[in-house]
């Protein structure tokens, strides 16, 4: 049986939240910092610092400090874990797709 591991997981559990998805989207498209977060989305920017966070915790975003404001980024390491655990189901379906496709040919060789 396949598992995630732990840091994996943390990804995993951070992108199952739409809020945290369409965070990710807009610091996909450049910095962002809490406040203009918050003001693309219907959330509070308390609420924005708490998915940030969670974020942050999985190695998904990372944050510059510039005086008193913290300029938020994506990570790329972080998406790695997930890459690496999302590739092992690839790589199955992969090798289960080759095989089916083998007897397939062989049974069509019997007839």
């Amino acid at each position: 049986m396949i598992t995630a591991t732990p840091p994996a997981s943390r990804v995993l559990d951070a992108l199952g939240n739409q809020t945290r998805r369409d965070i990710l989207a807009l610091l996909s498209q450049s910095p962002l910092t809490v406040g203009s977060i918050a003001a693309h989305l219907p959330i509070s920017r308390p609420a924005v610092s708490k998915h940030l966070r969670i974020l942050e915790e999985a190695g998904l975003v990372a944050y510059q400090s510039s005086g008193a404001r913290n300029i938020f980024y994506l990570n790329p390491a972080g998406f790695q874990e997930a890459r690496a655990y999302l590739e092992l189901f690839w790589d199955e379906a992969l090798s289960n797709f080759k095989r089916a496709a083998e007897e397939t040919e062989q049974g069509n060789d019997n007839l």
